[in-house]
């Protein structure tokens, strides 16, 4: 029997539940989704007024078509979730959606506790209550924090929608809109081995290659990976109970109000115990919110496939509020490209789109369009990249050929690798020599110039460290010589040969055939291939690394100094702070000569590129060196590693 059928058997519970009433009827609060008539009455169908259910509804309806087959509901494009938060600019899956987001939310549950003014979230209360976000909350994991379904903790970022792929972002893109059931034979194009929907549980992405649960299986789907984080946060919630609250606390899924008073302490609600006079009565605000994202993790039974990463958030940030140490081995979020929660993806969101500037690299869609148009515009927010972003095609998986790459500097450069082309769009920094001395003209290298800004390379620019003086992503001081691209050894000397394509990570096994030691990426740090003291510092047993790490620290006191007894103003850096540069006072440094601009300009690269010891480290140690003595700095003792021309 499909699930149509289920809702229209009068016998279903989410229908026959008023029966016994006296009076028999559906109440306002629940008639929009558990009638006909109320569904009506809430869109404005029968005349009445939208938005809401003037009364009560007759009891032994169900849904049928009029249902959703009216002028009211083909209006209607946008849904108010119970947080508040409005989503607008919706098709058909709005009809889904104001039934199936809940009725709760964390703001709710923030408020409830506010009202009672508790002195911590860690004292009982038997005021305290617990929330029930209701059942089947599809919208509310795929709109993610948008929606704020979840409850949502102070000081963490969440995933915002998850819109899949083009053609399989909505409700009714995905299942069938009159038996509700997913659309298999659709989803096995791309996904290979699904047959049935119990195979939709076995299915993760490859931008998904985190242990989220920290079982140490990467292969199993994200269901169980969801599955397991239930687990830990089940055993959290209960030690924590005991121990904090100081009432056992048991769980059961099928009555009401769910939570029970664990009267035998056996850690399971048996029959006699899952009653409503028994429910948990020491619940505290910290207990409360973790058994809030608990259950709605359990309520939308397809929340892996509607918006996995959401529903991981949410369950890892609980079990971290009640007991951190059990979060050992488990994963928040995707590798860079995929962590969806992170400001890269999430900078925009009060602005409601990725503007021009940005949406090349910090939206789904901004660089195929860039690589089909030449141009960028706006472009709507994401969960970091998805697969639409590299493969040009779902079924074969090929990428878009880049065969070569403009700079900031003007220069097109090659890698020789299409794959490593496309990686090197985004990984280019955003800023170069030219630039710099474009901001700078033909000012007197020591005098403050009025008006003149700090110039910010951005993140992450391997691409133009790779190149060298190719490129000139950093600062290159006239008159000197830099070297080119660092071309390491054959089989790698690109992006792709040395990092897994979409974790990120460096592909560390292949490093320790050639480099003994190399077991984990910070073993790379101790890697070097040549006995000179580049940093002076008398110690030829460090990694590369190292000697780029005492330049940079030598440059940053260098920099201090200089601004102190240059311009009579103190400088500070922070390098999770915009804009980074700060005067003595905390604000943004704004008395910059052209020597002190560029020192600046080249300790951000290199600490935006925590990667260049490797990308290209001798070029990395000569920008240094010649910071170093464009503020002053000694460098008796320092080599400057040469260019050799051959």
């Amino acid at each position: 029997m499909n699930i149509l059928k289920k809702l229209k058997k009068l016998s279903n519970e989410a229908f026959v539940h008023w029966d016994e009433d006296d009076p028999a009827k559906v109440p306002e609060s629940c008639a929009k989704c558990h009638s006909e008539g109320g569904y009506r009455d809430f869109l404005g169908a029968d005349g009445t007024k939208a938005g809401v259910v003037d009364s009560s509804a007759a009891i032994g309806t169900s849904v049928s078509c009029v249902a959703c087959h009216n002028d009211a509901a083909a209006a209607k494009d946008s849904v108010v979730f119970p947080s508040g938060a409005e989503i607008t600019g919706l098709g058909p899956e709005a009809r889904c959606m104001e039934c199936h987001q809940g009725r709760a939310s964390g703001v709710g549950v923030d408020e409830a506790l506010a009202e009672l003014g508790l002195p911590d979230d860690d004292t009982p209360s038997e005021e305290v209550r617990f929330t029930n976000i209701h059942y089947a909350v599809a919208a509310v994991t795929k709109f993610g924090g948008t929606a704020m379904g979840g409850y949502q903790y102070e000081g963490k970022s969440y995933d915002a929608e998850f819109t899949h792929v083009a053609g399989y972002e909505s409700c009714v893109d995905c299942h069938n809109s009159h038996t509700l059931e997913p659309k298999i034979e659709e989803c096995s194009v791309c996904h290979t081995g699904v047959a049935d929907a119990d195979d939709l549980r076995d299915l993760r992405m490859e931008g998904s290659e985190a242990d989220y649960d920290g079982d140490g299986d990467t292969d199993e789907g994200i269901y169980y990976e969801i599955e397991g984080l239930q687990a830990i946060l089940y055993q959290a919630m209960q030690a924590y109970a005991g121990e904090v609250a100081g009432t056992p606390i048991a769980y059961e899924a099928h009555s009401y109000p769910y939570f029970f008073v664990d009267t035998d302490g056996d850690g399971v609600a048996a029959e006699k115990e899952a009653i409503r006079d028994n429910s948990y009565n020491a619940w505290t605000g910290s207990l409360a919110k973790a058994a809030y994202n608990y259950q709605l993790s359990l309520k939308d039974p397809g929340g892996y496939a509607h918006g996995g990463k959401y529903v991981i958030q949410l369950l890892s940030d609980s079990i971290e509020d009640l007991n951190p140490d059990l979060l050992a081995g488990t994963h928040r979020i995707d590798p860079g490209h995929f962590a969806g929660s992170q400001e890269a993806f999430r900078h925009w969101d009060e602005d409601g789109a990725v503007s021009s500037s940005c949406a090349k690299c910090h939206s789904a869609d901004g660089l195929p369009f860039q690589l089909e148009h030449g141009v960028q515009i706006e472009q709507p927010l994401a969960n970091g990249l998805d697969c639409a972003t590299c493969h040009n095609d779902l079924t074969t998986y090929t990428r878009y050929e880049v065969e070569a790459v403009e700079f900031p500097s003007g220069a097109e450069l090659d890698t020789g690798n299409p794959d490593s082309n496309l990686c090197l769009n985004c990984h280019q920094g955003r800023q170069s020599t030219p630039s710099v001395d474009a901001r700078i003209g033909d000012a007197d290298d020591d005098t403050v110039v009025e008006g003149l800004s700090f110039a910010n390379v951005h993140y992450f620019a391997a691409g133009a460290t790779l190149f060298g003086s190719e490129a000139q992503g950093a600062y290159e001081y006239a008159g000197n010589e830099y070297l080119g691209q660092f071309g390491h050894v054959a089989a790698y000397t690109n992006c792709t040969e040395c990092h897994d394509t979409h974790a990120l990570e460096v592909r560390v096994e292949a490093c320790g055939v050639c480099h003994a030691g190399v077991e984990s990426e910070e073993d790379l740090a101790a890697i070097r291939m040549d006995a000179t003291d580049w940093d002076g510092d008398g110690d030829t047993d460090e990694g590369v690394a190292g000697e780029v790490e005492t330049l940079m620290d030598a440059l940053y006191a260098a920099m201090q100094e200089y601004a102190t007894a240059t311009v009579g103003v103190g400088v500070v850096y922070d390098s999770h702070r915009y804009p980074y540069f700060f005067d003595d006072a905390g604000e943004r440094f704004t008395t910059w000569t052209p020597n002190l601009l560029r020192a600046a300009y080249n300790y951000q690269y290199a600490q935006k590129d925590p990667g260049a010891f490797a990308h290209n480290g001798k070029y990395m140690i000569q920008v240094l060196y010649d910071s170093l003595v464009g503020v002053g700095g000694d460098v008796s003792g320092i080599v400057r590693p040469e260019v050799v021309v051959e």
